[in-house]
């Protein structure tokens, strides 16, 4: 089992922008010329009773980079209106999970994404979502 502080090269911490996200990470990104990977070390506070990462924790994790390809689109803010989520493989204690997101399509209202997350190399998840974008509140 890998070391909880043994992170693959290139990935940097990121600052967590709520108070939710500092529950779930540290999380960490790597950007290059084919986009962005963002990615965490599987922890004890990850696991279900089945002694795997629970799958509210990769949805949510699907959910982050779903966001954060709409970020990078320029449609952000947007809310998750629904996610369809396929599992395919699970991860473990000290697993390196990581993935992608990619906006397809951005509509006035709407946004189409969709997100592969990885274990290990190996595919786990795959998601698509909807998000409605919201407007920005004018101070």
């Amino acid at each position: 089992m890998a070391r909880s502080d043994d992170i693959p090269p290139g990935f940097v911490p990121v600052e967590p922008r709520n108070p939710f996200a500092t529950l779930l990470g540290p999380i960490y990104e790597k950007a290059g010329d084919d986009g962005f990977r963002r990615g965490f070390r599987v922890s004890d506070r990850h696991l279900n009773t089945a002694g795997i990462a629970h799958g509210g924790m990769l949805m949510t994790f699907a959910d982050i980079l779903m966001g954060q390809a709409i970020r990078r689109a320029g449609a952000f803010p947007a809310v998750t209106v629904r996610m369809t989520t396929d599992f395919t493989a699970p991860a473990r204690l000290g697993d390196w999970v990581d993935g992608t997101g990619q906006t397809r399509r951005v509509t006035r209202a709407m946004v189409f994404v969709q997100a592969e997350i990885m274990v290990n190399g190996r595919l786990s998840l795959t998601a698509t979502g909807l998000f409605q974008r919201l407007r920005r509140q004018r101070d």
